[in-house]
């Protein structure tokens, strides 16, 4: 079959020399590799929780020790409230908790202080400090309120509150933590994100090798050739695939085997989403290569499409922290739906809950392999071509 015979002789100028396997199997890999170590390694002890305890008294004393005690969070004082939020923005914390001057005060007095718990995305760390600090705040106004009907009068009101919480101390029982995957991993966005903008690197090799077939006149004589447009057009993105496969097969491998890093999603089903993503950066390849006929335009493509299209797509940063408008365009980016269906499949989701971000990817690439397919033509005219 001419697309098999097309398909091997690419796998082989692509693997066939070592600098095919350093670019497009080795970097990648040491990339991706470097993203787990650097940023998948946020387990729950390892989540830095920055705080602010302006309260003198002895309940906000009591609310850090509830966060301490559970073992799950890392916690690191601030030197104030505004520092604190320029911690979270520089990505030195994942949470901020900020507890009032007078907190305990309010508490003893009946009132209803506020815990400010600050996140600049919604995370599970973030929802279970909002939820240990309101059930904190819930014990203590039951404490206060004990405190208030054996004590008339507001002297030695402190003093009790204070040996009542030790004494809750004392008397405290240990929790076990139950991960409800409740959301992704923190982390794993971004390793993600990473992985797919280097999966997205064949889309230079693919042109490259085009446009050489171009300039060489091979492609001219694949043309004059009785073999269909479509069967050239498959061969070329048949042998991609195969590189592709077998650089996220040695990634997948490196990250969960030796690594041990834990994605929380089946070895297989994540496999079939970046695959998904792999037929979308192929059909994309075949539609550049088709419509660009200048060597000095190839050299454009990481700046003007595969680094632009991930930071819309949320490979990067979290797509909520985008203006409204960019986050509409980011639905006609495959990266945005493979990382929506690795979150989704990360929580529990099965095949069935990621089949809509799974349909969108594989409608992008028929449509772009069937225009890769009719615009991939030998170039009349051109820089670079040969005479």
């Amino acid at each position: 079959m001419p697309s098999l015979i097309i398909a091997w002789n690419m796998v082989k100028r692509t693997l066939g020399r070592r600098r095919g396997w350093i670019v497009f199997v080795l970097v990648p890999c040491v990339v991706v590799t470097l993203t787990v170590f650097l940023l998948g390694r946020t387990t729950a002890a390892g989540i830095i929780v920055s705080y602010v305890n302006e309260d003198e008294g002895p309940a906000g004393q009591y609310l850090m020790e509830q966060l301490e005690h559970s073992g799950q969070y890392v916690l690191k004082e601030s030197a104030s409230e505004d520092a604190l939020r320029e911690e979270l923005l520089q990505n030195k914390s994942t949470v901020g908790v900020y507890v009032p001057r007078n907190f305990s005060d309010g508490i003893m007095e009946g009132g209803s202080p506020s815990v400010k718990v600050y996140e600049v995305s919604t995370s599970e760390p973030s929802v279970m400090i909002r939820m240990t600090a309101d059930s904190t705040v819930k014990r203590l106004n039951g404490s206060a309120a004990a405190i208030r009907e054996m004590s008339k009068s507001g002297e030695g009101r402190m003093q009790a509150l204070s040996r009542v919480l030790e004494q809750s101390a004392k008397l405290r029982v240990d929790t076990e933590v139950t991960d409800l995957n409740l959301y992704a991993k923190p982390g794993l966005s971004n390793v993600t994100g990473f992985t797919l903008m280097f999966m997205m690197t064949l889309i230079s090799s693919v042109v490259a090798m085009i446009l050489d077939d171009r300039r060489q006149r091979t492609l001219s004589r694949m043309y004059t050739a009785p073999v269909r447009a479509y069967e050239i057009a498959l061969g070329n993105f048949l042998g991609s695939l195969v590189v592709g496969s077998l650089q996220v097969i040695i990634v997948l491998l490196l990250s969960r085997y030796v690594l041990r890093y834990e994605y929380g999603i089946p070895i297989m089903l994540h496999f079939l989403i970046l695959m998904a993503f792999m037929l979308v950066s192929l059909g994309l390849a075949s539609t550049i290569a088709g419509l660009i006929r200048n060597d000095q335009n190839a050299a454009m493509i990481n700046s003007m499409i595969v680094t632009p299209s991930c930071m819309l797509g949320g490979c990067f940063w979290p797509l909520t922290i985008m203006p409204e408008f960019m986050q509409k365009l980011a639905n006609f980016i495959p990266q945005k739906w493979a990382i929506e269906a690795v979150e989704i499949a990360a929580t529990g989701g099965t095949l069935a809950d990621i089949s809509l971000p799974l349909a969108v990817l594989g409608l992008m690439a028929v449509i772009l392999l069937a225009v890769g397919s009719a615009v991939l033509r030998p170039s009349e005219s051109g820089t670079g071509t040969a005479a």
